[in-house]
């Protein structure tokens, strides 16, 4: 690998998150976990769109009449047992629909543009009134993020169900998960939205969930919707080894 890539801040990144996430049996727990993930987010806070080569992509709006574009495209960087890592670019007005991580942390960090993220907690225990398609969650955050705010945290028990939708234009966020989604492993990925309990439309989205904050909801586990589907598109940028 060139001199240069070997040292480019997405290699930094990565031999740090490797550092971080050792692989599936990660707990999370401990204080070394805790200074990992600092200087993980200390050295994503620094990454910019053009460390990448990305150039911000034009286009308010997703094309609706244009069915073969996707919605949002996905570059892929890196994947190891412990974690992938990878970027999501997001047309103007779309998103990825509320969804889950079972067993997970994740890391994001806004390139270009800006994104509204709901994120929501599990209530455990779930109570039987919940046992089925429906689940008792908090909504436990909601924000704008653009490339200046610091990168978005999840945990397996906080944020861990969020949606992300971008605003006013186009957006891109690189985005690192560990462990990665493993169906063989119990890491599948499930959809939800607001169910009618919550005192939402039918149908309503995390992003019209607004109020104080927590506020207890309930989600209604759905299939993924029709109108999002995931592309896929080369990684422009330095090349990473892990």
């Amino acid at each position: 690998m060139p001199r240069d890539d070997m040292n480019s801040l997405i290699q930094k990144i990565a031999r740090q998150a490797r550092l971080t996430f050792r692989g599936p049996g990660s707990s999370g727990d401990g204080k070394g976990f805790a200074d990992n993930v600092t200087q993980l987010k200390k050295l994503m806070s620094e990454i910019r769109a053009e460390d990448l080569k990305i150039r911000p992509r034009k286009g308010a709006q997703a094309p609706a009449s244009v069915p073969q574009s996707p919605p949002v495209t996905y570059m892929h960087i890196c994947e190891t047992d412990g974690f992938s890592m990878g970027v999501f670019l997001l047309k103007g007005g779309s998103g990825i629909p509320l969804h889950d991580h079972p067993g997970m942390h994740g890391m994001l960090k806004v390139l270009y543009g800006k994104v509204r993220i709901s994120g929501f907690d599990k209530v455990e225990p779930t109570p039987a009134a919940s046992k089925g398609s429906v689940l008792r969650a908090m909504l436990r955050s909601s924000g704008e993020y653009s490339d200046s705010s610091p990168p978005c945290l999840l945990s397996p028990h906080r944020d861990n169900l969020h949606q992300i939708v971008a605003v006013d234009g186009p957006a891109a966020f690189l985005d690192i998960l560990a462990p990665p989604y493993d169906p063989d492993d119990g890491r599948d990925c499930h959809y939800y939205k607001l169910a009618p309990a919550s005192g939402e439309q039918s149908g309503g989205s995390a992003a019209e969930a607004s109020g104080v904050l927590p506020r207890e909801v309930w989600l209604l586990e759905i299939p993924q919707p029709d109108e999002f589907w995931c592309g896929g598109e080369p990684y422009p940028g330095p090349k990473v080894s892990v």
